[in-house]
């Protein structure tokens, strides 16, 4: 966690201490991201500065530096390794390698900094993306960019989808993302999934992204803002009053509604649904096993109620644990940690 100190911290939730605590940094972080089973950060400043943490020693393992500053950060496990994905404002993408950030890869993308960095499940491949309407969401094949010595030039594809807002791998499936855009006025929001796929013609290797289902969101008063898919192809997003479930050829499945709350937030993995409401409670949904709908199971209380400026600041869950940050107006950050229960 950084802290407006220029710290990053480490907690064990479950015992609500601190473990570790990183010296002051002479720049303000600017991104973190981080690898939990390896106990690795990965920070960027200001300044373009990277940093890699063991989050055991004071002093970073390893530091290097980018020319042009630093939109998006992202750290991921490989078959070949652990590395770091990072996006500059000119286009660029970057991979270094952990532990000592060692320069792998770059190329240029786009003529803009992209806004998202989306790794397929087992990291096969990285989409990148900008809300752009001229600039079209682009996936690269991973080994392409991993292994330059075998590769003449990255592997890539481009996926006729404008205006790009959020996408999702579909969990358990390497090869299949939906992406959603909204556009208009008022906002029509649409969903298309493909389906990526590896060609070798003689020597050489390219990639396609086939469509293979699309429609356009019925309207609604509000449009979505966040989205998940499940691995059973049904794609469930949220406005500010409603929770909806579609398949990806638009078959509608469920609807929740949350009035007079209002949903900001939405984490989705391959088992649960977390919807945060705007007064910090929480509702845990899952999947159910033999359909295609979600199952409510539980609601979480904040026992703490936000005032009129108090927001939610971020949500994580892993399999044992919902970790959520909020802020009280302009008082301190709190942090609120749950033991997950599987849901029965």
């Amino acid at each position: 966690m950084v802290s407006s100190k220029n710290t990053i911290s480490t907690w064990d939730v479950h015992k609500s201490v601190i473990t570790w605590v990183s010296p002051v940094q002479p720049s303000s972080i600017n991104l973190l991201t981080t690898l939990p089973d390896m106990h690795i950060a990965v920070t960027v400043d200001i300044q373009s500065t990277i940093k890699l943490w063991d989050c055991h020693n004071r002093e970073a393992l390893a530091t290097s530096n980018l020319e042009s500053p630093c939109k998006s950060l992202k750290a991921v496990i490989t078959k070949d390794g652990p590395f770091v994905l990072i996006g500059d404002t000119l286009g660029n993408l970057y991979i270094f390698r952990i532990p000592d950030l060692h320069l792998i890869s770059k190329v240029n993308v786009f003529p803009y900094g992209f806004d998202e960095i989306d790794c397929s499940p087992q990291k096969k491949w990285v989409l990148l993306s900008k809300n752009y309407p001229h600039i079209l969401p682009k996936v690269f094949y991973m080994s392409s960019l991993l292994r330059r010595s075998e590769f003449s030039a990255p592997v890539s594809t481009i996926l006729e989808f404008s205006l790009c807002q959020r996408a999702f791998w579909t969990p358990r499936r390497e090869d299949r993302i939906t992406l959603m855009s909204r556009s208009g006025f008022p906002q029509i929001t649409k969903f298309e999934t493909f389906d990526m796929k590896l060609e070798e013609i003689g020597n050489k290797v390219t990639v396609q992204g086939k469509l293979i289902a699309s429609f356009f969101l019925p309207y609604y008063e509000e449009t979505p803002n966040w989205i998940g898919v499940s691995d059973k192809d049904v794609i469930v997003c949220s406005t500010h009053f409603f929770l909806l479930l579609f398949t990806i050829n638009g078959l509608h499945l469920q609807t929740f509604q949350y009035c007079p709350e209002t949903i900001v937030r939405l984490c989705v993995d391959p088992v649960h649904v977390i919807v945060t409401s705007n007064n910090g409670c929480l509702d845990v949904y899952a999947w159910e096993e033999r359909s295609l709908l979600l199952r409510r199971c539980y609601r979480l209380q904040n026992m703490r109620p936000l005032p009129l400026y108090g927001f939610i600041n971020n949500l994580l869950c892993d399999d044992v644990s919902i970790v959520q940050l909020m802020r009280d107006g302009h008082g301190p950050y709190s942090l609120i940690a749950y033991a997950l229960n599987i849901c029965s």
